[in-house]
């Protein structure tokens, strides 16, 4: 049985861009267009229906499409996007294509992002899209104003993680190729450069990496008084976030796992959603025999149904592998992270308290 393959989908940015085209469309021949072909900014395109269209006056043209993010778990998935577009009998050369922010476009905040603080959350791909769009259709010595709007914008946003990266009323027009690829990872690590970004910029320290919203919940227990910008949850990216914590500059990481993902960490595989769980049981019963001597408690640990199952014969027995296990994903994590950023490991339990601290004193692996 063949493996059916998921659906490309496209992004809010050539959404927009399919928008924008489809109003000067009706602005300069005078007719609605059924669809209108986008190029994508990587390789290839995609032909998108008109939603909607229509003109109000001689000069401006409204018109919408429905975002399909094919096969992909998207937030945006058939939500409508729009473009109020104006022509313009002058304006700065410089400046001949204005692009703007309507309802339910998100407005940036805080700093950190690829758009500057009070402008319209409108990436610059997008932004190049629209461009193109216009020159294509409307040439290029043509002065356009160009709004895009999102009807539920401002409910989306709710779903998303705007608000948490400084990104109030409304969804961000994204993308960066212009095509949405199912389950790509780019889009989740876009999502961590930018948390991290945003971080940074606003100089908040410790970092608190999680890998998902349990984690989060039980670290936001540990560190009440961090603001909601500095917890931001990675999944399975363990050697990409950390990277990317690197690169920005971030003083402190500290990540707040359950015993399941430590053990993986504790192994340095890149992303641990890969890491098989036979393989990782088994590393975990070696260093268990090598820290205790017990061969019959290290095959108890291998014959584990489940991580979580080995994590309660090891609390019950010898929780000091608890700290070996913590030791090892710190060491891995500041080979991942190089020089510059430091990297601590904070175990959880199921109850949310505190296992294993790599900041306390006798924990550390240096």
């Amino acid at each position: 049985m063949t493996k059916e393959r998921l659906k490309s989908g496209f992004t809010t940015g050539t959404a927009a861009a399919a928008a924008v085209k489809g109003a000067l469309y009706r602005l300069i021949r005078g007719v609605a267009p059924d669809r209108v072909s986008i190029p994508f900014l990587s390789e290839g395109g995609v032909e998108i229906d008109i939603y909607s269209c229509f003109a109000k006056g001689n000069e401006t043209a409204v018109c919408s499409v429905i975002k399909d993010a094919g096969d992909d778990p998207d937030i945006t998935h058939k939500a409508e996007i729009g473009a109020r577009v104006t022509l313009l009998k002058s304006g700065n050369p410089d400046r001949q294509v204005v692009i703007t922010g309507g309802s339910g476009v998100g407005t940036v905040t805080r700093p950190g992002l690829e758009v500057p603080v009070g402008r319209p959350a409108i990436n610059p791909g997008p932004v190049k899209m629209i461009r193109q769009a216009v020159k294509e259709t409307a040439g290029p010595d043509r002065y356009v104003h160009v709004e895009i709007f999102v009807p539920e914008g401002e409910t989306l946003s709710e779903k998303t993680l705007n608000s948490r990266l400084g990104i109030v009323g409304g969804i961000s027009i994204l993308g960066t190729t212009g095509i949405v690829r199912p389950m790509s990872h780019d889009a989740y690590i876009a999502t961590i450069e930018s948390g991290v970004r945003v971080a940074c910029a606003m100089d908040i320290s410790p970092l608190i990496f999680s890998t998902g919203r349990r984690s989060e919940r039980f670290a936001r227990a540990v560190f009440p008084g961090l603001p909601e910008t500095g917890f931001i949850q990675v999944g399975d990216f363990f050697r990409a976030s950390l990277e990317i914590a690197g690169k920005e500059g971030a003083p402190v990481v500290i990540f707040a796992v359950f015993f399941g993902k430590a053990v993986k960490m504790a192994r340095a595989v890149p992303h641990t959603h890969a890491a098989k769980s036979g393989q990782t049981l088994e590393t975990l019963a070696g260093w268990s025999v090598e820290l205790t001597g017990d061969a019959q408690f290290g095959k108890e640990i291998a014959q584990a149904n489940t991580a979580r199952h080995a994590f309660g014969l090891i609390m019950d027995r010898y929780p000091v592998i608890m700290e070996l296990v913590g030791k090892k994903v710190r060491a891995a994590a500041l080979d991942f992270t190089g020089p510059g950023t430091q990297v601590h490991c904070m175990i959880l339990g199921y109850d949310g308290s505190v296992l294993f601290d790599s900041r306390k004193k006798g924990a550390s692996n240096e």
